[in-house]
């Protein structure tokens, strides 16, 4: 009798953050893969949410890392327990480095090389880097090759660029099996509420006013997450190594088009709707061409922007308990738990770890999904406030 084949063991960095925590969620839900055993490692920095993983908190096949991806030792010890390594942990909002370009070079970059320093000494198969569309830098018109030059405007883009380089590097110095995945913005349930989309929907459910940055003609294409992990996954199980593959959304929007099914989403009036300043080094238009993952992993966006955004504003409505203790001091509201701190393990770790312009490729049409995984347990007894100052614009 053939002996049953070990799963495969994957260790996700960043895996209780928004994208992190939907990968992790959807390899270990009804449709998974099966055969395969998750440990997150997570700084549980603010943006970390521990509530994000209550849905397979209690599954056998999760393990649950509170360290810093910039730790050595631990990063050391975890690679040598697994196979492959699917890399989120990210500085990711765009205004933050303007402040604090330090923490952003430290995180996506010094982290970045850390981790492939412990991948080629324990052999890992295969190193997902997962980065963004905004390491092109701004683009008119058309859309960006995956072959295009790094042109990155923000620090964030730059440390991001810089942390794709090494990976590469490591490839082309070392051989090891590295794939990388630029999206475009991303949207969905369990976003954290700094970024342009979260941030509308709560503030205009509270009456408040949203900030729109200069003349709002800024341009997305804007990707669920149930598109985005499904592309992921794809690249990590049929990717080529040293490639990079781009996944796209589907729908480009101004940002201001953005605002106007916001609103009518939430109810709220359009005079909530407040210019500000431009940020510097505001990019004013990113594009993918995704065409190479549609023709070589098959991918395509399938969720509708229109009913994709219609539920993630109905989750917000119905999961107070999940944002409210997430917003700055000066908005949380006067009921809103506070949480206890943070969790250090969900499963075990006491021995070794066992409606806009549809855009398309190739003109593509888009097929609707079913519905998103449904919520959690509600309040996280461990969910983290927000050490942020008031917020004055959204990344977008």
């Amino acid at each position: 009798m053939t002996a049953a084949r070990a799963p495969r063991r994957l260790l996700v960095t960043g895996g209780a953050g928004f994208i992190g925590s939907h990968y992790v969620r959807t390899l270990l839900g009804p449709g998974g893969p099966g055969a395969l055993r998750v440990t997150v490692l997570d700084k549980l920095t603010y943006a970390g949410v521990p509530a994000n993983l209550d849905p397979v908190r209690d599954d056998y096949r999760l393990a649950f890392v509170h360290g810093d991806i910039c730790d050595r030792p631990l990063v050391d010890r975890l690679a040598a327990e697994h196979d492959e390594i699917v890399h989120f942990a990210a500085e990711s909002h765009v205004d933050r480095p303007l402040h604090d370009p330090d923490a952003f070079v430290r995180t996506n970059v010094l982290s970045t090389q850390t981790l492939l320093d412990a991948a080629l000494r324990h052999g890992i198969r295969v190193f997902v880097q997962v980065s963004t569309d905004e390491v092109y830098g701004s683009i008119d018109e058309g859309a960006w090759r995956e072959d295009a030059t790094l042109a990155p405007n923000s620090p964030y883009a730059a440390a991001k660029a810089s942390g794709d380089l090494f990976a590469l590097a490591a490839h082309r110095t070392h051989g090891l099996d590295v794939r990388i995945t630029r999206c475009s913005n991303n949207f969905g349930h369990r976003h954290f509420p700094e970024k342009l989309i979260p941030l509308f929907i709560t503030r205009l459910l509270d009456g408040a006013e949203v900030p729109l940055y200069g003349d709002g003609l800024h341009v997305r294409d804007r990707l669920h997450i149930d598109d985005h992990v499904r592309g992921i996954d794809l690249v990590r199980t049929r990717g080529r190594a040293s490639e990079v593959y781009h996944i796209g959304g589907g729908t480009e929007l101004t940002n201001r088009e953005l605002v106007a099914p916001l609103l009518a989403e939430t109810g709220a009036d359009p005079s909530l709707v407040r210019h500000v300043p431009d940020r510097k080094g505001h990019d004013r238009r990113y594009a993918l061409d995704w065409s190479k993952a549609h023709d070589e992993l098959g991918y395509r966006p399938r969720r509708t922007f229109a009913t994709a955004l219609s539920e993630t504003v109905r989750w917000y409505t119905t999961h107070r308990t999940w944002w409210e203790p997430l917003l700055p001091p000066h908005t949380t509201l006067p009921h809103t738990p506070r949480g206890s701190g943070p969790m250090t393990v969900i499963h075990g770790l006491d021995g070794p770890l066992t409606g806009g312009r549809p855009v398309t490729a190739n003109g593509m049409p888009h097929r609707e999904d079913p519905a998103p995984e449904q919520a959690g347990r509600g309040a996280d007894p461990f969910a983290l406030p927000s050490r942020e100052p008031e917020l004055t614009g959204a990344r977008t």
